[in-house]
Order: structure tokens, then sequence, then C-alpha cells
């Protein structure tokens, strides 16, 4: 005789439709709270989830723990990048920047403070903006994107000031360098561009494609991911991830890594890169592979080191990427646990 098998009770349309949105997410970009106790993600269905990081790490932590404290609406399309100031959390979408409190992000139902649009040259053109970058000492937001060029925001009237041209394809990176007022942009063209703000000038390009020991035809010439530490920057993409001396204009290292990296970082004496495939990468800069980290998405897109000294209980690394969940470092060894949309 054969056994009965037990029907399956079936999902209704709510738990499937969200089954579904989980199994084919995407999470573009993080931004840790000014506590540094929270962690905003930003999805590819235009949500925002906002986790506690300290109940999560907490020693009584549940599995709800990991769960985010609220999700809201933020954008029609993908939130492709998130940065936080001391009161704000600015998100980008398709041709927009939005505000939120995070004093108030915290309750359901969060109304946006403000929205801002570039001064697009038709207004038919809705280009995504894959970038932001905070420029503390001119408190203002500088934002690139798919119109290939960055616009600066002064955050205290809301209005856009300048617009820096030069790029000739998507922007897809910024980066600071701190000690002089410059900005470094890389995107589709291949070329990592240095702005002076002061005069609103490029007064540096790095065509890195070609050279030829960064040079990898088959993967193309965009620069996905860029960062800076004081005369020297990190970036890959197409090309492979190098380290350059930006005033001598020089390839000093080229680590030795086939897949393209979507995400670089210095960390204390370490560069810290993510992309395709499920590893942080931890590298010297002399190019050795000092170890790699799994995670639980087959491709990361975005690190985000929480080093707030407010919240030193806090401090850890994470990553996200192709999936619904935010991988927790709290060091750079081992992935202690995920959060989940």
């Amino acid at each position: 005789m054969e056994r009965a098998v037990p029907l399956a009770v079936p999902l209704g349309q709510t738990e499937v439709f969200q089954a579904l949105q989980r199994l084919h997410m995407t999470i573009f970009s993080q931004s840790v709270s000014p506590c540094g106790k929270f962690l905003a993600a930003g999805n590819n269905y235009g949500q925002i989830a906002i986790f506690s990081l300290s109940a999560a790490l907490s020693s009584e932590a549940k599995e709800e723990s990991k769960k985010p404290v609220v999700t809201f609406q933020a954008h029609d399309g993908p939130v492709y990048s998130m940065v936080s100031t001391d009161r704000h959390l600015l998100s980008a979408g398709d041709g927009e920047v939005k505000a939120w409190l995070w004093a108030e992000m915290l309750k359901k139902g969060c109304k946006e403070l403000w929205h801002r649009q570039p001064p697009y040259r038709t207004s038919l053109e809705v280009p995504e903006i894959n970038a932001l970058l905070l420029v503390p000492k001119e408190n203002s937001l500088i934002l690139a994107g798919g119109d290939c060029q960055l616009h600066t925001m002064d955050l205290e009237t809301g209005t856009f000031t300048r617009v820096l041209r030069g790029h000739t394809d998507y922007i897809h990176c910024l980066a600071l360098r701190e000690r002089s007022p410059e900005v470094l942009s890389g995107g589709e063209d291949g070329a990592v561009r240095l702005w002076d703000l002061r005069t609103a000038k490029e007064v540096q390009t790095i065509e890195v494609y070609k050279h030829e020991e960064c040079s990898r035809p088959h993967n193309g010439r965009w620069i996905g991911c860029l960062a800076t530490d004081s005369d020297w920057m990190v970036c890959g993409g197409g090309p492979a991830l190098t380290l350059w001396h930006l005033r001598s204009s020089t390839p000093t290292t080229v680590f030795p890594i086939r897949a393209p990296q979507k995400h670089v970082t210095f960390y204390q004496d370490l560069i810290l890169s993510a992309g395709q495939g499920r590893c942080v990468n931890q590298w010297q800069l002399s190019g050795e592979l000092k170890a790699q980290v799994p995670g639980s998405s087959p491709g990361l897109l975005s690190l985000s080191l929480n080093q707030q000294p407010a919240a030193p209980e806090c401090k850890v690394l994470t990553a996200a990427g192709n999936s619904c969940r935010v991988d927790v470092f709290t060091n750079l060894g081992y992935r202690a646990f995920s959060l989940s949309f």
C-alpha cells in the first residue's frame, strides 16, 4: 500500500509575490546611521530596509533581530546609491535624490523630507544616479550617473551649484581626496578623472585601459569602482584592479584577480574589494592576497565599514549584492551572520 503524501498548504498570493521578490532581489546600496546602530539597505525594487545592528549583534539576538525594523518604498525604481549626513539619509534612484530623517525612519509611514532632480538637458531625460558623495567641508553633495556629468548640490539650500563635464559615458563611481578639495570619478568610458572643486576644472585624466599591465579587452574598459587615500588610488572594473600613484599617474600594483570588481575601499594597511563571486578579498598593498572570505551572495556590489565612534560595539563590515541578504563580518576573517529583507 502506498503511503499517502500530505498535501502542501498553498501559499497566498502575497506570500508567493514576496518570495519571488526575495529570490530576484539585488541590494545595490548601503549606509550606516550617524549613531552607528542601524544600517539602511536599498534594493532593485525601490525599497529601503532599516536593520538594527545593535539588536542583531546582541548576545540575546534571535532570528527576528536579523529582519528589518522597517521597510518602506523610497523610489519607483532601484535605489542605486545612499549616503548619510549627521541627521539625514540621502538616497538616489532614477533621476532624483531624496532625503529622509533618520529619527523618523524607524517609525512606520516615514515620509521623504525633500527630493531634488538635477538640471538635465531635457525634461524627457531620466538617467539613473549611480553614485553619491558627501563633501563635508563644503556641506555639499556630488551626484553622478547616466547623464555623464557630475552635479554639485548645496545641502543647506538644496540648489544645484555647478556641473562638471568631461566623461563621455555613464559614471559609475566617485571618491573624495580629503586633504585636497579634489573628486575622482570613474565610468564606462574607461577614464578616471580628477576634478578641482575650487575651480570646477578637470585637472588630471587616467585612461586605465590604455596601460598594458591593466588592460583586459575581453572585459571592456569600464571603471566600476575606485577609492583614494591621499596620493594613492585603487580602481577596477573591466581593467584589472590596480593601485596607482596619483602624482605620477603610475600603476604600481596590479592585483591578481580575474573577476571584475564592483567595490573597493582602503582599510588600515589593507585594500578590500568585492565583485563577481561570493568573496570579500583582502589585499596587501604589495598585491599579495591575504584572505578571501566567502559570503552568501553569488555576487557583491557594495561594502560598508561601520566605523562610527559612537557605537564601537557595532563595528562591522557588511557586504551585499545579488541576493536579499546583507552579510555581516564582525571581524575580517569570517561571516558571522546575514541580515535579510
